[in-house]
C-alpha cells in the first residue's frame, strides 16, 4: 500500500471517501460501469454486518430462503405504483441460450411481485400466517450515478418480506423491523440514527407507509441506511394472496417488506473515518487487534515471535479477531500506517523491551499519539483487549452523536433552513405537502428525511407556510 497520504475530509470528502475505499482495499470497480467489486476485507466487514443482523432477525421468529434472481416483467406490471417506481432503473433480459424470450425477464430490483407470487401458493388458511422470510441476495438498479457502496448497479442486502392477517399485526412487524435496523445500527455500528416515517412522496413504490433510520454523515449529508415498509395490500390484491380467516371468509393478507444494504459500509467510512484513514468499530471489524511484532535482529525477532504465540492464541481463545502482522521487509512504521489506514481498532506492539517486563504496548485507532497508547501487563492481557475495545465502541458512538448533535438546527424560517443544511440537518415543524417538498428540493436540493417518531408533543407554526403544525421533520441534503 502506497504512503501517499489521503485528501483531507475538510479538502474534499468525496475524493478522501473514495481513495479511501480503494486503498483500504474495501472494494474496486467492475469492468461495468457502476458495479463494485468487493474485496476480501470489505467482504469481511459486510459478514460481519450479515451475522449480526442474521441473529437479530432469527430471534425474532424470521427464516432466510432463496428467491429467484429473474423475474417476470409482467411481475412488476400487477402493482402500478410499483412498476412507475422502478421502470427507470429496470435491467431486461430479452435473449437467453441465443433466443428471443417469449416475455422478458428482469433482473431483480426488490422481490415483492416474486415472493408474492409464491405467498399466493403458500398461503391458503389464517393457520398460515405470520410468514416471516428473509433472503440475503444482490439486487440490480441501473442508476446513472454511482458510488462505491453507497450507490451502484448491483449491490448486496437482505430484503425480509412478510404476510400477516390484519393491518395490525403488519404494522406492528413494520415498526419491529425497523427497531431491530436501529438496535443494529447503534450498539454494533456505533452509528447513531433518526428512526421515522417518510412523507407521502418519499415512500417506496407500493407501499402504504415507509419508515427509514436516517444517520448524519461526516460532511453534514443524511444516509438512509435502512427501510421498512408497511405494503398494506397493495401487493397481496396484485397477486392474490388470499386467505380463509377464522370466520369463513376468504380475505386479502397485509404485507411488509424491509431492507438494509451494503450501503451501511458507506455509512461506517463516512461517520468514523479520519484524515488517517478508516476506523471501524470493534464489533464489526474484520480484525478487531492487530499483532506488530518489533524487533532488530534474528535473536530478538525468535524472542518477540515465541513470545507473540502464546499472546496470539489467548486472545483468540477470548474470542478476539486478531491478526498477526509478520510481513518480512516492512518496517514497523509502515506497518502502523497501514493498519491505521485499514481502521484496525487495536493495535499491539510487542519488542524486546515488552517481553523484558512482561508487558504489551495497546494504540488505540480512535485515539492518535501518546493519548490512545497504554502499557498492560501481560497476565491478563485479554481481559484489558476486551475492556479497551467496549470503549472503543463506546467512544465511537459518543462521537458520532455528539457530531450530529451539534449539527442538527431547529429553524423557524427558510432562510434559517438554507444556512442549516449547508452543514447539517434542519428540523423544523411542518405542515407542508409534495408539491412544497419539490419546491424545497429544486431550490436547496435538500429533501425530508422523515418525520421522527420522537416528536417534542407541542405544536408549532410550519416554516414554510405559518399554519399549525403538530409534527417535526428532519431535512438534509442525501446521498
Amino acid at each position: 500500500m502506497s504512503e501517499q497520504k489521503l485528501p483531507t475530509r475538510a479538502e474534499d470528502f468525496n475524493e478522501w471517501y473514495n481513495q479511501l475505499v480503494i486503498r483500504a482495499e474495501l472494494a474496486d470497480y467492475a469492468p461495468v460501469r457502476g458495479c463494485m467489486i468487493v474485496r476480501p476485507y470489505g467482504w469481511a466487514l459486510w459478514e460481519n454486518i450479515q451475522a449480526s443482523l442474521d441473529q437479530r432477525f432469527k430471534a425474532t421468529g424470521h427464516l432466510n430462503a432463496a428467491f429467484p434472481l429473474l423475474i417476470p416483467k409482467s411481475f412488476l406490471e400487477r402493482e402500478a405504483s410499483h412498476v412507475e417506481g422502478f421502470s427507470p432503473e429496470l435491467a431486461v433480459v430479452t435473449i437467453g441460450g441465443n433466443k428471443e424470450l417469449e416475455e422478458p425477464l428482469v433482473v431483480r430490483p426488490t422481490s415483492e411481485t416474486v415472493i408474492g407470487h409464491a405467498y399466493a401458493k403458500w398461503i391458503r388458511s389464517y393457520r398460515d400466517l405470520p410468514v416471516l422470510i428473509n433472503q440475503w441476495c444482490s439486487v440490480v438498479r441501473w442508476e446513472l450515478r454511482t458510488k462505491l457502496f453507497l450507490r451502484t448497479l448491483e449491490f448486496f442486502w437482505q430484503e425480509g418480506h412478510t404476510a400477516h392477517a390484519t393491518f395490525e399485526e403488519a404494522e406492528e412487524e413494520t415498526r419491529r423491523m425497523l427497531e431491530v435496523y436501529a438496535d443494529f445500527a447503534v450498539h454494533e455500528a456505533a452509528l447513531p440514527v433518526i428512526p421515522g416515517i417518510k412523507s407521502e412522496s418519499e415512500r417506496f413504490a407500493g407501499a402504504d407507509r415507509t419508515y427509514s433510520i436516517e444517520a448524519m454523515m461526516g460532511d453534514g449529508k443524511a444516509l438512509q441506511s435502512g427501510t421498512s415498509h408497511n405494503l398494506g395490500q397493495n401487493f397481496a390484491k396484485a397477486f392474490d394472496i388470499q386467505f380463509l380467516d377464522r370466520d369463513g371468509e376468504r380475505k386479502f393478507c397485509w404485507t411488509t417488506s424491509w431492507g438494509l444494504s451494503t450501503r451501511l459500509v458507506g455509512a461506517i467510512i463516512m461517520v468514523h473515518g479520519d484524515d488517517q484513514g478508516l476506523v471501524l468499530p470493534p464489533r464489526l471489524a474484520p480484525f478487531q487487534a492487530v499483532i506488530v511484532p518489533i524487533h532488530k535482529n534474528d535473536d530478538e525477532r525468535a524472542q518477540v515471535m515465541e513470545a507473540i504465540a502464546g499472546l496470539q492464541r489467548e486472545l483468540m481463545a477470548a474470542g478476539i479477531r486478531v491478526k498477526l502482522d509478520a510481513r518480512d521487509g516492512l518496517t514497523p512504521g509502515f506497518k502502523f500506517n497501514d493498519w491505521e489506514m485499514r481502521g484496525v481498532p487495536l493495535r499491539i506492539e510487542v519488542g524486546p523491551k515488552d517481553v523484558a517486563k512482561q508487558t504489551v504496548a495497546l494504540a488505540r485507532r480512535d485515539r492518535p499519539g501518546k493519548e490512545g497508547k497504554a502499557f498492560v501487563a501481560r497476565d491478563g492481557v485479554a481481559a484489558a483487549v476486551s475492556a479497551t475495545l467496549n470503549d472503543i465502541q463506546a467512544a465511537l458512538l459518543a462521537k458520532a452523536t455528539a457530531f450530529r448533535d451539534a449539527r442538527i438546527r431547529d429553524v423557524t424560517t427558510y432562510d434559517d433552513f438554507k444556512e442549516a443544511i449547508e452543514t447539517g440537518f434542519a428540523r423544523a415543524w411542518w405542515a407542508g405537502d409534495a408539491a412544497l417538498e419539490r419546491q424545497i428540493k429544486e431550490e436547496t436540493k435538500a429533501t425530508l428525511r422523515c418525520i421522527p417518531l420522537e416528536q417534542p408533543g407541542a405544536t408549532g407554526a410550519c416554516f414554510m407556510t405559518g399554519r399549525p403544525a403538530t409534527t417535526q421533520a428532519i431535512f438534509a441534503r442525501a446521498y
